[in-house]
């Protein structure tokens, strides 16, 4: 290999296991670049940037940018690539650092789980559902890599995640007709999910309430009374007008 470093034969294959090769160097700086978006560190730039860890990339001056790529254009144009990356959220930066078997869909399930990357455990892995194999490689990514390179000190990054706090479904909602209680339906629509209620265009068997303000006993109505769905003739008594809702 370019790192001159032995070899081990794995199931007929020859892997280079030598954290430190430039080839699989370039690899990873690839991945990081493309997964943050940092337009312009492609495979020509990273040869000629020479960088051997991520923090170098967040040390270069726009001098040292332009006599390493011969260009003060292309240096200004990718120190505010670089710069902007910085604001990157603790789920889109967990698969940029090219963590076997770890991708965007777990980074995404453990990010729901978590507010930060000193939350990271096997028991938080678990909880969010990730499989043993990756979460063996997460932790020790973070024990062999993240931690001993001193990323969470040298990294521009905040390593928090923008937690979903998924909002519990207290209902199912149809509105049918003209509002009286509200100026349109997308606002409706907008107060019922800040409240719980998922909102259907249609009278689905799932359906919990049927918001009819207009007082007309359509073919809908019927449907909704003959199946037991709650009825409601103003929006504003689902809720209570102690929210504050007009």
């Amino acid at each position: 290999p370019s790192c001159d470093s032995d070899l081990e034969f794995i199931n007929e294959i020859l892997y280079c296991f030598n954290k430190m090769c430039p080839a699989q160097w370039d690899k990873k700086l690839e991945n990081f670049a493309k997964h943050l978006k940092i337009k312009g560190l492609g495979p020509a730039t990273i040869n000629k940037l020479e960088i051997l860890d991520y923090p170098e990339l967040y040390e270069l001056t726009v001098g040292e940018i332009t006599v390493r790529l011969g260009s003060e254009k292309m240096a200004k144009k990718l120190a505010l690539e670089i710069i902007n990356s910085c604001k990157t959220d603790l789920q889109t930066l967990l698969p940029a650092f090219s963590i076997p078997l770890f991708g965007r869909s777990a980074s995404r399930k453990l990010c729901e789980k978590i507010s930060s990357i000193e939350d990271v455990s096997s028991e938080s892995c678990t909880e969010a559902g990730i499989g043993p194999k990756a979460t063996a490689n997460l932790i020790a990514w973070l024990e062999t890599e993240f931690y001993p390179n001193r990323y969470n000190e040298l990294l521009p990054f905040s390593f928090k995640s923008k937690k979903v706090l998924r909002r519990e479904i207290v209902g199912t909602v149809c509105i049918t007709g003209r509002l009286k209680s509200f100026p349109s339906k997308a606002h409706a629509e907008k107060v019922l999910e800040n409240h719980g209620y998922a909102v259907k265009t249609s009278l689905t068997k799932d359906c919990t309430h049927l918001i009819n303000e207009s007082g007309i006993e359509s073919a809908k109505t019927q449907t909704a009374r003959e199946r037991g769905v709650i009825i409601i003739n103003n929006l504003n008594n689902l809720f209570g007008e102690k929210n504050g809702i007009t």
